[in-house]
């Protein structure tokens, strides 16, 4: 009784906090319609707000207005109110961890409005868990009409089509649309990501053809997350060099009538591809710089939050060979929604002879209520398994619980309970018989 009133407290502290700000974030965003017509309108465009909500891929809309350049400065910001207790077997001691604040993070957009068809979009990182300090996370330019070549060029073409080019978070799977991207969290429900997070920025191109419901993408990346001109692999075979990643995603997304002619039925379902077949080191489950949103749990006494800013994750170890396929269904009807994931990773490192496979499956379920759907509560269960380089085969289970309230379509405050065990690891591994379990509160805004 006494931790349920201190943490009610404190979700009630950080309420009132980010409600404090409210009024100055609204006056700002109360300015973004949706018409053309608006100063800021921008065209082709996932809002960072509410409104991005079950948002995948932006629409494709060629009807837009150009009538100058137009830019659009928009952040996020998140803290998170930490409750968790850890255990292991007892073979290698663990942290001792306590309740209280998790490090403030912090981002900055930018999207411009370049020219007809042409918009630009830059995120950077002011601050996160791994880096202090603000860097650039990646940008790209999203090109839906080709009028910069001439009026009407290819207009028949470019109706179902788009080009995406940059340092940009590639289009794997379609979970990387509700995870938690440093402190842009109002899209995810819950206050952590996956367990086997697949997520990564890399030097790309990618074409879609969207009509009607139907999405196919290709894309091609140089494969890497760190950019640089040094190859010594070309002076040396036995040092793996870095060959380019192939990227695919199919599927479809369109509403349903009901037995009362209303279009309330929302059914998705795509299915992913990323391949690489030599990497010096593939990143696709380690690329996220940000970090977990479950600090130092599952670490040794010397861990560090930014030393060890991947806690609770789990990283396969496929660095240099690596196929992983993922299939996302989404089903809203009203309120109620689920969106589910099945991941197949497959691959290696260079010093082992066979291919190692991983399975991850998870499955959210929730229903959104109040004005504007408002509120919501839900679960969410994750599961992955497979074999270790060192050959234990493991599994990791987590199921958490969450409700959510969003005081104004710009703040978001939410609060999980969490529950993640470890089974099969080795006596000597730190995660031997583990489990972390408590409660998270997490505060957000974005605009």
């Amino acid at each position: 009784m006494k931790n349920l009133i201190k943490y009610s407290g404190i979700a009630l502290m950080m309420a009132f906090g980010v409600q404090a700000q409210a009024q100055e974030v609204e006056v700002n965003v109360l300015q973004i319609e949706e018409s053309p017509e608006s100063a800021r309108y921008m065209p082709n465009f996932r809002y960072s707000d509410q409104r991005g909500l079950d948002v995948f891929e932006p629409k494709k809309d060629t009807d837009e207005v150009f009538d100058g350049i137009n830019v659009r400065l928009g952040g996020a910001f998140a803290i998170q109110f930490q409750g968790l207790d850890h255990e292991n077997g007892g073979g290698v001691p663990l942290m001792t961890i306590g309740d209280n604040f998790n490090l403030p993070t912090a981002n900055l957009d930018l999207d411009v409005h370049l020219y007809d068809g042409v918009r630009m979009h830059l995120r950077t990182y002011l601050s996160s868990r791994h880096h202090p300090e603000p860097y650039v996370k990646g940008g790209y330019i999203q090109i839906d009409k080709l009028n910069f070549i001439s009026e009407g060029f290819m207009e028949d073409v470019m109706d179902k089509v788009r080009i995406k080019i940059g340092h940009m978070e590639n289009n794997y799977g379609d979970m990387h649309f509700r995870r938690s991207d440093n402190a842009q969290s109002l899209h995810n429900p819950f206050v952590g990501n996956l367990i086997m997070d697949g997520f990564t920025t890399e030097v790309g191109a990618e074409v879609y053809y969207i009509d009607n419901g139907f999405l196919a993408m290709g894309s091609m990346t140089n494969g890497k997350l760190n950019q640089s001109v040094s190859a010594p692999h070309l002076d040396n075979p036995a040092i793996l060099g870095t060959k380019p990643s192939y990227i695919a995603k199919l599927g479809y997304d369109n509403y349903f009538t009901d037995s009362f002619n209303r279009d309330d039925l929302r059914v998705r379902l795509t299915g992913s591809i990323y391949h690489t077949s030599e990497s010096a080191n593939a990143y696709l489950y380690s690329a996220d710089r940000a970090g977990s949103r479950y600090y130092l749990v599952m670490e040794g006494v010397d861990a560090s939050p930014k030393g060890n800013f991947t806690s609770g994750r789990f990283n396969p170890g496929l660095r240099n060979e690596l196929t992983a396929i993922m299939i996302n269904p989404f089903l809203k009807y009203n309120g109620l929604e689920f969106f589910g994931t099945y991941e197949r990773a497959s691959g290696k490192a260079a010093i082992e002879a066979d291919d190692r496979t991983f399975n991850q499956y998870a499955g959210e379920l929730l229903y959104r209520f109040g004005n504007n759907e408002n509120f919501y509560v839900g679960g969410r269960y994750n599961f992955l398994d497979g074999e270790l380089a060192s050959g234990e085969d493991i599994d990791i289970s987590r199921y958490n619980l969450a409700a959510g309230w969003f005081m104004t379509r710009n703040i978001l405050a939410k609060v999980e309970y969490v529950n993640q065990d470890y089974n099969g690891f080795a006596p000597t591994d730190i995660l031997h018989e583990g489990s972390f379990n408590g409660l998270m509160f997490e505060a957000a805004i974005s605009f």
